[in-house]
């Protein structure tokens, strides 16, 4: 039979030594029981050191960079208030302004060529008041003058309807040209004063009616249109020119008060209580900002007395000049065409109280009206119109007497028309009411004169103030920056 072997550890020697144990594993890592939650997440680049607020030098940094953006957003500030000032008074004295008072002579060139017109058919060959080779002259220069207005308002028109609109001026002048040329053509013979041919005067009725109801309308409205174009920029660069200079306070107060800061910080933690440069660039500032608030107060202040009591007196009084005018050519008509007198008379009444407006039924209440209110003036001004609107604004000696010699001249001329109505003669036309005439429209042409030299002195006054920034405003921005630059550099050498 078979027995069974012994085990390893049954044939051991017992004396034999012991195999050895195998080593033992390493020791795990001891881990925290609660680990932070940044342990989860990547680490963020820190910034430089230059770069944080912690350091004195950061901060300096910080806060000069943060004084020289104000001064660069005050220098912009600055220079877009003092370039909207000059834009202003560059359309209202140079450009758009002058041109529209320009074209509100087309009224007045227009209504002198018809006044013209009647006075050469009411001469025929007589010489009576320089005679038909004198009322020639003036009708070309009318003719050349309506012209070179026409012109003036091509140059203007902005949009399609002032285009059109002058276009129609000028195919109805061409087509008042031939019928006033033939109502002249038919009236060259001899006759009895205010006696012309009644072929001439079909055709004079012709032209003047076109004048009156065509070409005078337009060329008001021309005027108007213009006119709206410069008061519409006015009101534009006058709003901006005010809202500038106040963005220049109130940014100017904010610079300085940064540079003020910035010292009081560099002399607290430096012990220095003066800083030269930072304080020049202080004055410097001031200076600047103080000078700025007054130039933009002078500019907008000349814009609106350049407009106010300038372009829109000159204006008016250029209309109301024109409609004295065509009151006078309405003079020679009511002579000229006895079939039409009624209507013209009426007219000129309509007339005569858009320049000088007292409460009136008829001609002869009017007189009376008027005579009254050029007695009680400067004294007391309870008239409207055109005169009654310059007597609401002349506030200086001078205007109030041109305007009170402007009145009493033109009550003048009514009390001729007086005379002639009556008379109904040719001859006292010519002379007397031709002479009252010509005084008060040289008394007219003198105020108008006055408000020319307050317009042009104004623009002169406004040029003057903003001349020059161009250069000084960025040389004393410049100045600043670099007088605050060196005024820091030191103290940030000290931290090298």
């Amino acid at each position: 039979m078979t027995m069974p072997l012994p085990s390893p550890a049954q044939t051991a020697q017992p004396n034999a030594p012991a195999a050895p144990a195998p080593p033992a594993a390493p020791p795990a890592p001891a881990t925290s029981a609660t680990p932070p939650a940044r342990g989860l997440l990547p680490r963020l680049p820190r910034l430089p050191r230059r770069l944080r607020l912690r350091t004195v030098p950061a901060r300096i940094r910080a806060w000069t960079a943060l004084t020289v953006v104000a001064v660069l957003a005050l220098f912009g500030v600055t220079w877009t208030a003092i370039d909207d000032a000059t834009e202003g008074l560059r359309v209202i004295g140079r450009t758009d302004g002058p041109q529209v008072v320009a074209t509100g002579d087309l009224y007045y060139a227009l209504s002198n060529m018809d006044t013209q017109v009647a006075n050469i058919l009411l001469l025929g060959r007589n010489q009576i008041g320089g005679g038909r080779e004198e009322a020639l002259r003036r009708y070309e220069e009318s003719r050349n003058e309506a012209g070179r207005a026409l012109l003036q308002a091509a140059d203007l028109a902005d949009d399609a309807a002032e285009r059109r609109t002058v276009r129609e001026l000028l195919n109805g002048l061409s087509e008042y040209e031939r019928l006033a040329a033939e109502a002249m053509l038919l009236s060259n013979r001899e006759y009895v004063l205010g006696d012309a041919p009644d072929s001439a005067v079909v055709r004079y009725r012709a032209a003047t009616k076109l004048m009156r109801l065509s070409l005078l309308p337009k060329a008001y409205n021309l005027t108007l249109e213009s006119g709206s174009n410069v008061r519409r920029t006015y009101e534009e660069q006058h709003s901006a020119v005010r809202n500038g200079r106040l963005a220049v306070v109130v940014l100017g107060v904010v610079t300085l008060g940064l540079l003020v800061g910035l010292q009081v910080y560099l002399a607290h933690r430096f012990r220095r209580i003066l800083n030269p440069a930072l304080l020049a660039a202080t004055v410097a500032l001031t200076v600047l900002v103080g000078l700025a608030m007054g130039l933009l107060e002078r500019a907008a202040e000349d814009m609106r007395v350049a407009k106010e009591k300038g372009f829109n007196s000159m204006l008016a009084l250029s209309r109301a000049r024109a409609i004295s005018n065509s009151m006078h050519g309405d003079q020679s008509r009511y002579l000229l065409d006895r079939q039409e007198a009624d209507t013209y008379a009426q007219v000129y009444l309509d007339k005569a109280q858009s320049v000088l407006y007292t409460p009136a039924g008829n001609l002869n209440t009017y007189y009376q009206g008027l005579s009254k209110a050029a007695r009680e003036y400067p004294g007391k001004a309870d008239f409207l119109g055109f005169f009654g609107a310059e007597a609401k604004i002349a506030d200086d000696k001078d205007v109030r007497d041109a305007l009170a010699e402007t009145i009493k001249r033109y009550d003048g001329f009514q009390q001729q028309d007086r005379q002639l109505r009556a008379s109904g003669r040719v001859e006292h036309l010519m002379n007397d009411v031709a002479e009252r005439f010509r005084e008060y429209d040289d008394a007219l042409v003198q105020l108008t004169r006055i408000h020319r030299r307050t317009f042009d002195a104004a623009i002169a006054d406004g040029y003057a103030a903003v001349n020059g920034w161009n250069y000084a405003l960025p040389g004393t921005i410049a100045a600043v920056v670099a007088l605050i630059f060196v005024g820091v550099r030191p103290r940030l050498v000290e931290y090298r």
